[in-house]
C-alpha cells in the first residue's frame, strides 16, 4: 500500500479527532492545532496524524515540513471559472466612475461575457477554464463549484455545463456543477422577460436535469436583475428537477434574495454585502449558509458582508473567491483570507474555518474534504515557512502555498 509521510509540521491546521459537519458562531475562533506534528497518508487517504514523538520511520515517500503549516485545501464553493474573455475594459469604466449596473445597463457585465462565450467553441472554453483550475489547485484548493450563466441561451447554457462536465472527468479534485441560466435578462427577452423566465423554467432546467449536468440551481436574485418572486418560481422548478438552489443574493441591495433562499431551504446564499439584521434572523431559523465573496467587495468597492455581526449571531459563516471575468478575475483563496480578516475583521481561525469545513458543507462535501481526519480524502497544502496560522493573512502579497497534494500525491 503506498504511502506519503509529512514529518516535522510546524503546526499541523484543522486535526480533528471528534468530526465535524461545520462550524458556527463563537466556535469559529476555535481551530484544531497540532504542533510538531507528522501526518500518515495511505493511497489517497488520511490514515494518521500525530506528535513527532510517535512519528513512522519509514514511508514510500517523506516531505520534511520543518517550519511550516500543513492545512486541508481550500474548498472554493462558488465561481464562474468557465468563460470566454476578460473583461479588463469595464474595470477601467469602474475606474472612470460607472456603477456595476450603469455598465449593465449599457450591455456590459454578465451579457458582454454572454455574447463572447456564445461565440466560443467548447473545446476553447475547456482550454481556459482547465487553466483557471490549474491555477487555483496551485494556490490550495482542493474543491470547487462551478457556475454556468455565461451562455443565457438553451445551447450556451448546455455548452457551458458540458465544459463543467468536462472539467469534473479529468479534474484531480471534486467539482460541483450549478446551473445558473437566471444570471440576467438577455437583451433580447428585455421586453418579456416572462418569455425568458419561461425558457429556463421549461426548457432550460428540463434538459439540464436530463442530461445530469447540474448539481444546483442558481438565480441572481437582487437588484436590476431577478426579482424574489421570479426566483421563488425558478427556484421551485429546480427542486422539481432535483437540483437543489444555491443562490446569489444581495450584492447590489437589500432585495430580499436571502428570504426567498431561505423560504427555498437553499444550501446557501452568497455574497450578502448588503444585509440587515432581518436578513441574519432569517438565516438564524434555517439550515441555509451565509456565504461571503470579499474579493467582489474588494475588487468593485461595494461594502464588504458584515461577517462579524453574522457570527455573532451564531451563524456558519463561509468565504469563497468568485472567481469570474467580471467582478472578481481572482481564484486566490489565501487572498480571500486576507481580504476577510482586514476588511471583515474575522480572525485567522474563523477564516481558515469558513474557507476549508464551511466552504466543503456548502458544496455537501463535508464528509471527505474540509479538514485533516483519519479516513477523508488526503487534499492538503504545505505552506512556505511561518510562525503561525496568522502567517496566511499577514502575507497577503506573497505565494504561501509551497507544496499542494491531492489524493495522496504530490500534485
Amino acid at each position: 500500500m503506498p504511502n506519503l509521510l509529512i514529518r516535522n509540521i510546524h503546526t499541523l491546521v484543522q486535526a480533528e479527532t471528534i468530526r465535524r459537519s461545520l462550524v458556527k458562531g463563537v466556535d469559529m475562533a476555535s481551530i484544531p492545532l497540532l504542533h510538531e506534528a507528522y501526518l500518515l497518508i495511505e493511497n489517497d487517504r488520511i490514515a494518521a496524524f500525530g506528535p513527532m514523538a510517535e512519528c513512522p520511520e519509514r514511508a514510500d515517500e517523506i516531505l520534511d515540513a520543518t517550519g511550516r503549516l500543513v492545512l486541508p485545501s481550500w474548498c472554493d464553493s462558488h465561481t464562474h471559472i468557465v468563460f470566454a474573455a476578460t473583461r479588463e475594459e469595464e474595470f477601467v469604466d469602474r475606474i472612470r466612475g460607472l456603477s456595476y449596473e450603469e455598465i449593465a445597463e449599457r450591455g456590459g457585465g454578465i451579457l458582454n461575457s454572454a455574447r463572447k462565450l456564445q461565440a466560443a467553441s467548447e473545446d476553447e472554453l475547456f482550454v481556459g477554464a482547465w487553466g483557471r483550475l490549474q491555477e487555483v489547485i496551485g494556490m490550495g484548493t482542493g474543491a470547487i463549484e462551478i457556475k454556468s450563466g455565461y451562455g443565457l441561451t438553451l445551447e450556451s447554457e448546455l455548452k457551458m455545463l458540458r465544459v463543467v462536465r468536462r472539467l469534473k472527468e479529468k479534474s484531480p479534485i471534486p467539482v460541483k456543477a450549478t446551473f445558473l441560466g437566471a444570471h440576467a435578462i438577455p437583451t433580447a427577452y428585455k421586453t418579456c422577460r416572462e418569455d425568458y423566465i419561461s425558457l429556463v423554467v421549461n426548457e432550460m432546467l428540463p434538459q439540464v436535469a436530463g442530461e445530469g449536468l447540474a448539481d444546483y440551481c442558481d438565480v441572481f436574485c437582487d437588484q436590476g436583475f431577478f426579482t424574489p418572486e421570479e426566483t421563488d418560481r425558478i427556484l421551485k422548478a429546480g427542486w422539481k428537477w432535483g437540483l437543489k438552489p444555491k443562490i446569489h443574493a444581495n450584492e447590489l441591495g437589500l432585495t430580499g434574495g436571502v428570504q426567498v433562499g431561505v423560504a427555498n431551504q437553499a444550501i446557501s446564499v452568497d455574497h450578502l454585502e448588503y444585509t440587515s439584521e432581518i436578513e441574519i434572523e432569517a438565516l438564524k431559523n434555517s439550515d441555509t449558509l451565509p456565504t461571503l465573496l470579499p474579493g467582489c467587495a474588494f475588487f468593485l468597492g461595494i461594502p464588504f458582508a458584515p461577517a462579524r455581526q453574522m457570527m455573532h449571531a451564531g451563524l456558519p459563516v463561509v468565504l469563497a473567491s468568485d472567481y469570474n471575468p467580471g467582478s472578481c478575475p481572482s481564484g486566490n483563496m489565501p487572498f480571500v483570507i486576507s481580504l476577510a480578516c482586514a476588511k471583515m475583521k474575522m480572525l485567522p481561525e474563523e477564516a481558515v474555518n469558513a474557507a476549508t469545513l464551511n466552504g466543503a458543507r456548502a458544496m455537501e462535501l463535508e464528509a471527505d474534504y474540509g479538514t485533516i481526519a483519519v479516513g477523508k480524502i488526503a487534499n492538503v497544502f504545505i505552506t512556505t515557512p511561518m510562525l503561525s496560522l496568522a502567517g496566511l493573512p499577514y502575507a497577503f502579497g506573497s505565494n504561501v502555498v509551497e507544496v499542494v497534494v491531492l489524493r495522496g500525491k504530490r500534485y
